[in-house]
């Protein structure tokens, strides 16, 4: 039995003008990178570095997260499709963008920065960490504005049923099956299931609130650099390995695999989090005697 659960029929558009649609994940993209912004100037003045030089930061981050996510979705995901039909890998606005994608393009879109700024590549990662946060929560809610990435059945008091969803699940909590826009059981028999949007949302603004304390508390960006990348890494892609047990299957080739793409492409991150916090400590260490 049903005792409580909350019915999620938002609209995915926020507005429309004619033909031109602006919806909440865009919207929810754009806030994440202009706070984002707000929150590096505001470091980069402590910094002492130049707003020019966060500008370039700020198109960097720009250009090589989306190229990285689409990438990464079109790779990781659904190679067969997109390698056969390479020019459909530049339709971003109909969708399809990857988290671990965007965070290899990011990588390597701040190699390429921090090279051309003369600064320590640690060094930039160590604070870009703090906004990237803040981004990856608000693109987890745009997630929920659009009634996909959620997870299966819950009796939970905080369940969706998301209206919305491509896939609706029937049936009970002990047995339940997919169910194409609902269309084997009516919407009243829909099961609530797990808003891992929001999940993820949540150790995302976990992760910023530790960082910033790491930052601006601490000091940890000059006094033990790569520990703050290193616990961003370790937080961000440690909870997303375990929320991916409760997601719906995103695409087809993960329902017979034990750990989904998610969860195994989150595994290396992990690694390199504790790989880069045990050197991070062993210098310190070092340097202090």
């Amino acid at each position: 039995m049903i005792l409580n659960y909350i019915t999620w029929n938002a609209d995915p558009v926020l507005f429309s003008i004619g033909s031109l649609q602006v919806r909440w994940y865009g919207l929810l993209w754009a806030l994440g990178f202009l706070f984002g912004y707000m929150i590096m100037k505001r470091i980069y003045k402590r910094e002492k570095m130049t707003d020019e030089s966060l500008d370039r930061l700020l198109i960097y981050m720009l250009v090589s997260t989306i190229i990285g996510a689409r990438l990464g979705h079109c790779l990781f995901y659904e190679p067969d499709y997109y390698l056969s039909h390479p020019i459909e890998i530049l339709k971003i606005w109909e969708g399809g963008l990857a988290s671990h994608g965007g965070a290899i393009g990011i990588l390597i879109g701040l190699f390429i920065y921090a090279r051309k700024e003369k600064k320590p590549y640690i060094w930039i990662l160590d604070r870009i960490v703090v906004a990237v946060c803040l981004v990856g929560a608000l693109i987890r809610c745009g997630n929920v504005m659009n009634h996909e990435i959620y997870g299966t059945p819950t009796s939970l008091p905080w369940g969706f049923v998301f209206m919305r969803g491509q896939e609706q699940f029937c049936g009970t909590f002990d047995n339940y099956y997919p169910c194409t826009m609902g269309n084997c059981c009516s919407p009243d028999q829909w099961l609530p299931c797990h808003p891992t949007g929001l999940y993820e949302a949540f150790f995302c603004l976990v992760a910023m609130g530790i960082l910033l304390w790491m930052y601006y508390k601490r000091e940890l960006g000059n006094r033990q650099p790569g520990v703050m990348f290193s616990v961003f890494l370790i937080i961000i892609f440690g909870s997303r390995i375990c929320i991916e047990f409760l997601k719906n299957v995103q695409v087809d080739f993960e329902q017979n695999m034990t750990w989904d793409m998610g969860q195994w492409l989150s595994v290396p991150f992990v690694v390199a989090g504790i790989v880069i916090w045990i050197l991070s400590a062993v210098k310190k260490r070092k340097q202090a005697q």
